[in-house]
């Protein structure tokens, strides 16, 4: 459910409305916190959001994906290694964390995973190698939440952002926001410049740990690419009208479900093919029609 906070408050115990008096007191705007998984999961597919976030119980799921799974030990494997001191973060351990943290679920067989396992092995491997890993981040998978305003010059907070960043550097007194990617895509500067949730985390982290945060960058395990984003104040301003837009749709649309409307109305499937891996394609007759069901390893990187 989307969460609303209302700040400052004062309950009178229904005296202004028994003794009839108006004190002119105006209720504060109601701030919707969102994060940049529930805004894409709305943007792709509102009936996705339903079920993911506001549907209870949870209707029912597929089983796990590999590159789910590939990408979640990846992940694990480097925030462990960052964890260490800096004389252990060899490529050497960075491998031994990828055999700890390693997981079967999703692979077509044991010499699928096994392929994929030595692949990891040498992705976290190479990254060691190429990059500097002496200094600390200031945050590993480090949550962080901001009010922000979306009108242009600043103004009251509008709604809350929030969310759990891979990385924050330091580097030369500013934060640089770094998200780890395992897909088959290789990334570029365009993708960098136009997540949302990385423009997201970097208003958030500079709030959060009051540090300017304008740089973001994407490092892509299976190529070695670094797409790195140096945004202005006016391209972050953007991204987040671009959020308060989505949010201020789905806050609408779960006021008027929770008052009781037609959930299927308000929270339409949004066909395409991505169905054919969505999480609840096994309850969603719509979905089931659009696509054929994909392989749980169809997504890995070749």
């Amino acid at each position: 459910m989307v969460r609303s906070v209302d700040t400052g408050r004062i309950e009178w115990g229904g005296v202004k409305e028994q003794l009839g008096f108006d004190f002119g007191v105006q209720q504060p705007q109601r701030l919707t916190k969102v994060s940049p998984a529930r805004l894409a999961t709305f943007e792709d597919c509102p009936r996705r959001y339903r079920m993911t976030y506001l549907e209870r119980p949870t209707p029912q799921r597929t089983g796990p994906w590999a590159h789910s799974t590939l990408g979640a030990v990846v992940h694990n494997a480097l925030r462990a290694l960052f964890d260490l001191p800096v004389a252990k973060r060899t490529p050497q351990r960075a491998v031994a964390l990828v055999a700890e943290q390693w997981k079967d679920a999703g692979f077509a067989d044991q010499e699928q995973a096994a392929r994929y396992r030595a692949r990891a092995k040498g992705w976290v491997a190479e990254y060691v190698e190429d990059h500097d890993v002496t200094d600390d981040p200031i945050g590993l998978e480090r949550w962080v939440s901001a009010p922000v305003s979306t009108e242009e010059g600043g103004g009251r907070p509008t709604m809350i952002i929030e969310g759990r960043a891979d990385r924050i550097d330091q580097r030369g007194g500013e934060l640089v926001i770094v998200d780890y990617k395992t897909g088959r895509r290789e990334p570029d500067e365009y993708e960098a410049r136009a997540s949302q949730a990385l423009a997201m985390y970097a208003v958030a982290a500079s709030r959060t740990l009051r540090m300017p945060c304008t740089k973001v960058e994407l490092h892509h395990l299976p190529t070695g690419t670094v797409a790195a984003a140096e945004h202005t104040g006016e391209s972050l301003r953007r991204h987040l009208e671009r959020a308060g837009q989505t949010a201020g749709d789905l806050r609408l649309a779960t006021d008027t479900l929770d008052a009781g409307g037609d959930g299927d109305v308000l929270f339409p499937a949004r066909p395409d093919r991505r169905c054919a891996w969505c999480d609840f394609r096994p309850s969603c007759e719509v979905g089931q029609q659009t696509a054929a069901a994909a392989q749980p390893w169809e997504l890995l990187a070749p």
